[in-house]
Parts: C-alpha cells; sequence; structure tokens
C-alpha cells in the first residue's frame, strides 16, 4: 500500500512539473519588438511592404545617393515633424504623403527614433573652395549664408537646422526647387521659401554640390529619449523617395 502511495505522488510531481512547463508564454519582448521603429522600418507597417522605408533609404539609412535621402543620424524630432508635414500636405511627394497617412502618431515617432539612432559617417570628397554663399550669403540680395543655420561643416545647428553634409546632392537640389515652387511650407518663418527663390538654379545647384560633400562633423547618436518630440513648426529639410510604390489609386498629379 505504501508503495502505491508512494507511485502516486511521483505521479502526482510529475504532472504538477509538466503543468508547470505548460504556463502562458510571456509574449512581451515579441510586442514590444512589433512596436520598434525597425519593424517598421523593415515591413512598411500600414504602407504595406512594399513601401517600406528601406526599400528607398536603405538597410543602413544612406538614402540611395539620388533622390532618397539620408536618414541616419539626424535628430528624430525633426524626422517625425517631416512625416507629419508629408501627412498633413504641409509637404508634398506623392509616395512620402501616403506612406506617413498610413503610420499613426506612435509609429512616425518610432521609426523617427530608430532612424535617429543610426550611426552615420560621410565620406567627403575634395572640394577647392568654399562658397561665397555657404559661408557669406549675400547680404545686397538679402540673402543669409547657409553656414548660419546649417554649420560651417554641414553638421546642422540644432533639431530645426538638419545637416547637409552626406545628403545626396540630386536631393538637396530637388528640396530648393520644391521650396522655390511651394511644395514645401513647413519652413519656420519662410526662410527657405525666400532663399531658395532669390537663389538662380545654377547657385542652387552648385550649393548642393558642395553641401552633400561636406564631413557634418557628426556626432554618435544618443538614445531616442534624447531628442525633442515633434511640434507644429520646425523644420527646414526633409526626408523623402522617388520611387514610387504606392498604388495607382493614391497617386496624384501635382
Amino acid at each position: 500500500m505504501a508503495s502505491r502511495n508512494q507511485g502516486l505522488s511521483l505521479a502526482g510531481a510529475a504532472a504538477a512539473i509538466a503543468l508547470g512547463g505548460c504556463a502562458p508564454v510571456d509574449t512581451r519582448s515579441s510586442e514590444r519588438f512589433e512596436k520598434t521603429g525597425k519593424l517598421i522600418a523593415l515591413s512598411g507597417a500600414g504602407a504595406g511592404a512594399s513601401n517600406a522605408c528601406f526599400t528607398c533609404h536603405g538597410l543602413k539609412g544612406t538614402g540611395d545617393g539620388a533622390g532618397s535621402p539620408r536618414l541616419a543620424g539626424l535628430d528624430a524630432g525633426y524626422l517625425q515633424r517631416q512625416l507629419e508635414a508629408y501627412g498633413d500636405g504641409r509637404r508634398r511627394h506623392t509616395q512620402m504623403s501616403w506612406i506617413a497617412r498610413q503610420l499613426s502618431a506612435s509609429e512616425r515617432k518610432q521609426v523617427a527614433a530608430y532612424y535617429a539612432a543610426m550611426p552615420f559617417s560621410a565620406q567627403t570628397a575634395s572640394v577647392d573652395s568654399t562658397p561665397r554663399l555657404y559661408a557669406q550669403g549675400d547680404p545686397s540680395r538679402g540673402i543669409a549664408s547657409c553656414a548660419s543655420c546649417h554649420g560651417k561643416n554641414g553638421q546642422g545647428l540644432g533639431p530645426a537646422n538638419p545637416p547637409l553634409g552626406g545628403q545626396p546632392a540630386a536631393y538637396l537640389e530637388a528640396q530648393l526647387e520644391a521650396w522655390r515652387h511651394g511644395k514645401r511650407r513647413n519652413d519656420p518663418g519662410d526662410v527657405m521659401l525666400r532663399i531658395s527663390q532669390l537663389l538662380t538654379p545654377s547657385e542652387s545647384a552648385a550649393l548642393a554640390v558642395y553641401a552633400s560633400n561636406l564631413p557634418g562633423d557628426l556626432l554618435s547618436p544618443g538614445s531616442p529619449e534624447a531628442f525633442l518630440e515633434a511640434h507644429p513648426d520646425g523644420p527646414r529639410s526633409d526626408a523623402s523617395g522617388p520611387p514610387l510604390h504606392v498604388p495607382e489609386s493614391a497617386r496624384a498629379t501635382e
């Protein structure tokens, strides 16, 4: 009888151990992953895989060297404000406007923080001399110097004045063109709108090439929590991409 009781006791213990192994799985880690900016950047979230950020901006956030800018290392609050501007129409770009509207406010914040925390080192090219317009502007025409807002080395000065160093020259020139024609309207005080309309096309092209080749003097990015939150008026340059992957129904002639 004692032997039988011992057997039952051992069986009960084994059953308890087995049941303990079937405890509910902790899914919090996977839920946290689903909320990260990395997954949004790689999957496209509500915009779909064909519109995932990396398809234009690259896995390292460096852009495509042409019309899609680098996002790596830019201020998180600045990037978030750009997405908001695309979403509400202050910035016009068929693909980016559609994508931004598919992302929630939280998703915009998360993907902005993800790219802001990415390391970036600009590959600089030699330049013969600094253009006068970049270093000094042209007071006679009311043009402020690029360096006064974006830094002597194109490193950017504060969250509202992003780095220019390491951005594709074609992208920078395209942004000046967008400001010139009112397709960008999210600049405080219309500073860039005014400057872009005072520059000649050849001046814009030359400044874009020069700024693109600047070193940027970028510091190692800090934690996402250290970046400023988005505010309605703030930015002065942007993030966009030329390849149109959006559904035909979402495309519009501008």
